[in-house]
């Protein structure tokens, strides 16, 4: 298997072979621009254009992209700092890379390196030997697929201190194992119930990052809050939080009833967007923990099986989400909620709420009822045509007054009339004769397929029967 230094090379500095610079026979006329030859071909001259060979590249781009080549190694580290002296930007992503010592070797001799994905490489195996790690000026770690473990982590955050982003979903993590030290000796005092020996044993506690402003962790079958929170208080100063695709069930904690109404946005006071889609939500108080946190500005809750079991279309449920969080400026990747979409949104939500039984009736509803007061219901016009109107029906002297359904076809309505005039449908002429314009006449209903409602049929029109001749 290669390594970098071969995938590099093998990408950037193989020779090119130029398909005029070996030909015989070429000669150089002086009424001719120095970049055009003659070549003698028989008893025809052929013009050649030659474009000067470029000089070899000293160094590779500042984005590498070396993913899936099968490295397994770095190669010499000093042809990699005078190759790599550009490089701000590495992509290892589905590589063979084992070692870490190698990885910050690399990063090392890349000196201004700040992103770096490391992506399903087999990195699971623990760091050691990083006690003095060099100063790394990395600011985005990308680390998904690996399944690194918990003390892993930590020792990379540790070695990593100006790090701002980090990814490590689909790593399968179902608890977060690691805490920061000052506020789980906070969390201990607030528990319930005593922490358990397994829980001491398996938990690692640490120092907070307070470098790290976003975190994507998408895809891990974490189901409660309590480990999210973890997250928190691990990156206090958090700002984008994305957590797509985890079976989350709620936003309450195993903390006492008044603790559980403060938990779960206490450990985010800086956290501006948050992804939950596809979490297993099922319940309005979930959007209204949302609420609480002050900062959030973009929100994404797409795919909650609550929104399945509204009775209610996207544009209301839309409104019923806007009028719930005040302070969410976007919402579902749609553009900027406006201030009369807004408006719009919280007056809607009072009206829905408004004839509902007081029990039923969120806290954000009294709110909003103090900003728009009680309001009138919609008047709920419809402008839909009445299903069956009442028609005159006349065969040669007879008329008879019957309701019919406007959504009948004509042929539907001959069926419907042969026992009234004892015609077979196939014998049967129908006219249509409007109230309101008699003196045009009648007009034959002659398609046997149109909808009678498409005629403009109103209650007192007449429809003559006719037999066929």
């Amino acid at each position: 298997m290669p390594s970098l230094l071969e995938a590099l090379e093998r990408k950037y500095f193989d020779e090119c072979e130029f398909e005029n610079a070996h030909q015989p026979e070429l000669h150089k006329r002086s009424d001719l621009p120095n970049d055009f030859t003659v070549t003698k071909c028989g008893g025809r001259m052929e013009f050649s254009i030659f474009i000067p060979r470029l000089s070899p590249l000293t160094s590779v781009p500042a984005l590498l992209v070396l993913n899936d080549c099968d490295i397994d190694s770095a190669g010499d580290f000093e042809s990699i700092r005078d190759k790599c002296q550009r490089v701000r930007e590495l992509d290892l992503a589905q590589n063979k890379l084992r070692d870490w010592s190698e990885v910050f070797s690399i990063l090392e001799h890349m000196p201004r390196i700040e992103f770096l994905n490391l992506s399903k490489n087999q990195l699971a195996s623990p760091i050691s030997a990083l006690a003095t790690a060099p100063t790394i000026n990395l600011k985005s770690l990308v680390l998904n697929g690996t399944y690194l473990d918990w003390a892993c982590v930590d020792a990379l955050l540790q070695n990593l201190p100006v790090l701002q982003e980090l990814h490590l979903s689909l790593n399968n993590y179902r608890q977060v194992l690691i805490d920061a030290h000052e506020a789980e000796a906070e969390q201990r005092l607030q528990r319930t119930e005593p922490e358990t020996e397994e829980e001491k044993e398996q938990r690692r506690l640490t120092k907070a990052h307070p470098e790290l402003k976003t975190l994507h962790f998408t895809g891990n079958p974490v189901e409660h809050w309590q480990e999210i929170c973890r997250l928190g208080r691990l990156f206090p100063n958090l700002e984008a939080l994305v957590l797509a695709d985890c079976p989350i069930r709620s936003l309450q904690t195993e903390e006492t009833e008044d603790e559980a109404e403060s938990a779960s946005h206490r450990y985010f006071p800086s956290l501006k967007l948050l992804n939950l889609s596809s979490a297993q939500l099922n319940s309005w108080s979930a959007i209204d923990q949302l609420a609480k946190f002050g900062q959030l500005r973009n929100l994404r809750v797409k795919h909650w099986p609550l929104w399945e079991s509204l009775e209610c279309t996207e544009h209301e449920r839309r409104q019923l989400l806007i009028a719930r969080l005040p302070n969410v400026e976007m919402l579902n990747g749609g553009g900027k909620i406006g201030t009369d979409e807004r408006v719009d949104a919280e007056r809607s939500f009072v009206r829905y709420y408004m004839d509902k039984p007081e029990e039923e009736r969120p806290a954000r509803y009294e709110e909003l009822l103090q900003i728009h007061g009680k309001l009138d219901p919609l008047v709920n016009v419809s402008l839909k045509p009445d299903k069956r109107v009442k028609v005159v029906f006349t065969y040669k002297d007879v008329s008879e007054s019957r309701f019919v359904d406007i959504y009948l076809t004509v042929n539907d309505l001959k069926v419907k009339l042969e026992k009234l005039v004892g015609l077979a449908p196939n014998k049967m002429r129908l006219y249509y004769l409007d109230q309101d314009y008699k003196e045009f006449g009648p007009e034959e209903m002659r398609f046997p397929n149109k909808q009678l409602y498409s005629y403009n049929i109103q209650s007192g029109d007449e429809i003559i029967i006719d037999a066929k001749k």
